[in-house]
């Protein structure tokens, strides 16, 4: 609310806003949290419901930089005339545009419209010319063709068919790996990161993300009373089967209809890759990156290297260990779960979040309706690991296409816990527009004031 009213009191920022007026999600994403806002440096910003300290403050900073972005809006509104006129239908205006718009408002201030038409010509070629032909319509293009398509599939049901086979005797390393957290952990504060380094490299010479990794394909039929039994894709959000099955080569994508990591054909894998990408020239070409999937995609973890497996086995101890309401769900309160420091760390951070106070009074007293998005919330914060285990595959399948190993504690750490940051800001983000549009139904009666 308190970022909503503020925001309509700006004059100029039409081509940032909403149907509403408000700021779009993707202006509150891209532009507002990390360059105005900035609740990291500013905490008493960041919370879902503000203080009246917190409030001011946060109108204050918006304040400071309307003019900034006034400017902003401008040169988007530019930089989509000159996108029409080059007829560039390549990625989201928003999403490419946003960030670099902010900039040119900090460097060069207003745009003339026509004196700069030709710098904002310069601006989209620069932007979309690093993508080297390595573009989601070359992507399309290349897997939609009959005789290549049927190569590549029989290329993913070979590749699929030589997966390796679990060990005769199952190997258990949640010791490790909950001392690898430990170190990780440590590392933050402590110079000598020996020891940390030593463990992560035993872990990934004695293949401990591999093992992990194949455990997701067997987990369905083992003892369910083994240390391996955690290793259960489909109870880790990761697919909707019991098991993983092969993937398709697929036709199309989209970031709306993706599915879980696991269900994603090659195609959508691929995308995803390019979507996110700022450099695309230092990708390797397309055909290259579809066959590089394929062979990915078959692997323990869906993951080449064998550092990011590693990372991945460490963060299923960590997300099972997540309790951001109490008491933990039973897939977590096994005995051998063990909390670390880790743990109290992510956990302490998470608990202390308004919107989790608020779901805990949910679990008592739930709200009227099924569809309620406060409801969902507090629902899905029950299965906290779901949402993290997801969002980290995808940040170690990125790594893994750019084959930059995990290497030392304190990257590692620095991993699992961005994505547990991550997690947090979108819940954040969802309560936020809950209690926004709440409080438009209920204005005399909302007391909280939302971000």
């Amino acid at each position: 609310m308190v970022l909503d009213e503020v925001w309509r009191g700006l004059e100029g920022v039409d081509a940032l806003s909403g149907p509403q007026g408000g700021p779009l999600r993707r202006t509150v994403k891209l532009i507002l949290d990390p360059l105005v806002i900035r609740p990291v440096q500013y905490p008493s910003c960041g919370g879902a419901v503000l203080t009246a300290d917190g409030a001011t403050l946060l109108a204050a900073r918006v304040y400071a930089h309307a003019d900034a972005l006034r400017a902003t809006a401008a040169w988007f509104t530019l930089l989509k005339q000159a996108r029409r006129r080059l007829r560039i239908t390549e990625g989201t205006a928003q999403d490419l545009y946003f960030q670099r718009c902010f900039e040119l408002a900090a460097t060069r201030g207003h745009p003339d419209p026509h004196r700069d038409r030709v710098r904002a010509e310069a601006v989209l070629r620069e932007i979309h010319g690093v993508a080297a032909g390595r573009t989601t319509q070359a992507l399309k293009d290349h897997l939609t063709d009959p005789a290549r398509a049927a190569l590549l599939d029989d290329l993913l049901t070979t590749a699929w068919g030589r997966r390796p086979p679990p060990p005769a005797v199952p190997v258990g390393h949640s010791p490790q790996l909950r001392q690898l957290l430990d170190c990780a952990v440590a590392s933050r504060t402590d110079t000598d990161t020996r020891a940390g380094r030593r463990l992560l490299d035993l872990l990934a010479a004695a293949n401990a993300g591999t093992h992990t990794g194949i455990e997701l394909w067997h987990a369905a039929t083992r003892d369910a009373a083994t240390d391996l039994a955690r290793y259960r894709a489909r109870e880790l959000g990761l697919t909707t089967h019991s098991v993983p099955r092969r993937p398709e080569v697929g036709d199309s994508a989209s970031t709306a209809t993706l599915g879980l990591p696991f269900d994603r054909t090659v195609h959508e894998r691929v995308f995803t890759v390019l979507q996110v990408s700022t450099e695309r020239a230092e990708l390797p070409p397309i055909p290259d990156l579809v066959t590089t999937e394929i062979a990915r995609s078959c692997a323990p973890w869906a993951l080449l290297g064998e550092s990011l497996r590693v990372t991945a086995a460490a963060g299923v101890e960590l997300a099972l260990g997540l309790a951001p309401i109490a008491p933990p769900d039973p897939l977590r309160s096994r005995p051998d779960t063990g909390v670390s420091a880790a743990h109290r760390l992510v956990n302490g951070r998470w608990q202390r979040e308004a919107y989790v106070l608020q779901a805990r009074r949910l679990a008592v007293h739930p709200l009227p309706g099924d569809g309620n998005p406060l409801t969902a919330i507090a629902a899905e914060l029950r299965t906290p690991w779901r949402p993290y285990l997801r969002r980290l595959w995808v940040r170690l399948h990125g790594r893994d296409v750019r084959e930059l190993p995990v290497t030392e504690p304190d990257e590692l750490w620095d991993l699992l816990d961005g994505v547990a940051r991550s997690v947090v800001l979108d819940h954040r983000t969802r309560v936020r527009k809950a209690l926004s549009a709440q409080a438009a139904r209920e204005p005399d009666t909302a007391e909280p004031r939302a971000v």
